[in-house]
């Protein structure tokens, strides 16, 4: 049987269907498996698949039990390949607010309490009471952003690296299918621990006292220890750590806990087009597994009609985790291969016609680069926008445009809505448009690709607490009001307007709050849209909640609202003003 034309096995019964007498890798997963190439774990999957691999998935183990699940396959040729899902165990189980959620949209049917909290320590410690010599390689959003030392908002107190806490011989960090592929060849090859030290993109813990040939080329942080100590050491951390995941030329890090340290190898150089497009030149099934049967998947009916064009975010909100894990720069599909999933998609039986979500995080950062590349290589700045947007930044959107007209021109395509999120000051500011084409944009996105309410991010209204969010001006926000209304004007439109606000963020006091809910060019905009602030791992804003101090090269004092009846406050003075 081709390797191009199965769907992954997730029992004995499947491997024994495919007549296999071994198995190369077995993901072990927190989600529910969906074959589509929104979940990172189809995505490796197809991608080692590729080259020749053979790969099982248990999606969702039990680990109540005699951890049958993980003992079902037996042991792996190569290594165990762990992850939590698609997103944090902790924030898929609790609320801001610390309470356990009801629901799990990654879990069929969205059944709550298929997977442990902290899943993926969880699953990783049962691998190794179950097979302690087999590698176990951690990677995903839980392992990408615990890599070192972070706050954990559910204990409130500091954590080492999750390869302390889980065991992990190796992590992959960030978009892995490369940095995936050359760590399987390596294991493959038999390489020595000493040769798979110089792999990019990987993190490992090793016992002993830091050589001193690594302290004299890499960055020494402060240890895990001196950290708990002390907030100023953390947030100092923070800041290289920081300076080193946006810059092209990054530094060996190094990060001293108990009696050894944690290493984190630099990033791979950005995925070129080329690239780009293998991630997605891949066999998806675009299905969840055959295992769920009638079962409904809620985050698969959210993205079964969606198309992602890039990865990466130069925007650096201090609360986003976005370009911890994908990137600062901006790495896009061509047109012909989102075309190619475009048709695709259209062939499905089920598909009616629209796409749900065409884009990525910021969705109209799509093709954007730096007009002189050399810059952005020398570049330490953490965003392209903020405090003010670099005068290197390309911010044309006629790609964009040309590519909307291409997708809506397929045949079987009704409409291209854009549900993610964009970058009002990629074509504004506040005396108007940046050129042209960013007035096309908007006309297009509110007439053409929205379904009747475009939802921004604003996030507040006063500029002190945007400034310690890394946003910008509220001004910009008013301008593009102005300009929405002279369309609907204009085109006899009726299009909705929704702004995205966030309370209790760092520098937010009450007062803040009340400014933000009578703020008048809020006036006649229908607004429920506002989140308590949830401190997560590898994030400015956690950093700064749990320090007080700003993770920047001042590190100045900043408030910050811990109390939870105070935090919930200023959430519902909100919603009872309104």
């Amino acid at each position: 049987m081709s390797a191009h034309n199965y769907m992954f096995p997730t029992s004995v019964k499947e491997v024994e269907k495919l007549g296999w007498d071994s198995i190369d890798i077995i993901f072990i997963t927190g989600d529910a498996f969906v074959d589509h190439p929104s979940f990172g774990t189809a995505c490796i999957a197809r991608y080692l698949q590729k080259y020749g691999y053979r790969i099982a998935i248990v999606p969702q183990p039990g680990w109540k039990d005699d951890l049958r699940d993980f003992r079902k396959l037996g042991r792996p040729r190569l290594y165990f390949a762990v992850n939590a899902g698609a997103m944090d165990s902790m924030v898929n189980h609790y609320t801001a607010a610390k309470r356990m959620r009801h629901d799990d949209a990654y879990t069929p049917e969205g059944r709550f309490g298929a997977r442990p909290d902290r899943a993926v320590s969880v699953y990783t410690q049962a691998l190794k009471k179950l097979w302690p010599d087999v590698p176990v390689v951690i990677g995903g959003v839980e392992a990408s952003l615990r890599r070192l030392t972070h706050y954990d908002y559910w204990d409130d107190k500091l954590h080492p690296s999750i390869l302390c806490e889980s065991g992990a011989d190796w992590l992959c960090y960030g978009m892995g299918e490369r940095t995936m592929l050359s760590l399987t060849r390596a294991i493959e090859k038999s390489w020595s621990h000493r040769q798979m030290e110089s792999l990019p993109q990987i993190a490992f813990y090793r016992e002993g006292n830091i050589p001193q040939s690594l302290q004299d080329k890499a960055r020494i942080l402060h240890s895990f220890e001196r950290c708990q100590d002390d907030k100023r050491a953390f947030a100092e951390n923070f800041h290289h750590i920081e300076l080193n995941a946006n810059s092209a030329q990054s530094d060996i890090l190094i990060e001293a806990v108990g009696n050894g340290y944690v290493r984190i190898n630099p990033p791979l150089p950005p995925a070129s087009t080329e690239e780009m497009d293998s991630f997605w030149d891949l066999p998806f099934t675009r299905q969840p597994h055959p295992r769920y049967k009638d079962k409904r998947i809620p985050a698969f009916d959210m993205i079964k009609d969606s198309i992602i064009t890039h990865r990466g975010c130069f925007g650096g909100c201090n609360f986003c985790t976005i370009a911890a894990h994908q990137g600062k720069s901006i790495r896009s599909r061509s047109e012909e291969s989102i075309l190619k999933e475009v048709k695709i998609l259209a062939s499905q039986p089920s598909f009616h016609g629209n796409i749900s979500d065409l884009g990525a995080p910021t969705a109209n950062m799509y093709g954007m680069k730096g007009r002189d590349e050399e810059r952005c290589q020398k570049c330490r700045r953490k965003s392209c926008l903020f405090p003010s947007r670099c005068n290197n930044l390309e911010v044309s959107h006629e790609r964009l445009l040309e590519l909307y007209r291409k997708v809506c021109s397929t045949k079987g395509i009704r409409h291209a809505y854009i549900g993610s999120g964009v970058r009002y000051d990629l074509f504004l500011d506040k005396d108007g448009f940046l050129d042209n084409s960013g007035k096309k944009y908007l006309k297009a996105l509110m007439l053409e690709h929205c379904s009747g309410r475009l939802k921004v991010a604003p996030e507040h209204t006063e500029d002190k607490v945007l400034k310690a969010m890394a946003k910008p001006s509220f001004q910009l926000f008013e301008r593009l009001r102005k300009e929405f209304d002279s369309i609907n004007q204009s085109q006899g439109t009726h299009v909705g307007l929704v702004p995205y606000f966030i309370s209790s963020h760092p520098g937010c006091r009450m007062n803040d709050m009340k400014a933000l809910a009578s703020h008048p060019a809020l006036k006649g905009i229908w607004m429920d849209q506002v989140q308590d602030f949830m401190p997560t791992p590898m994030t400015a804003s956690s950093v700064m909640y749990y320090s007080g101090l700003t993770p920047d090269a001042r590190l100045e004092e900043i408030f910050t609202e811990r109390n939870p009846d105070k935090k919930k406050a200023q959430k519902e003075f909100f919603f009872k003003r309104k």
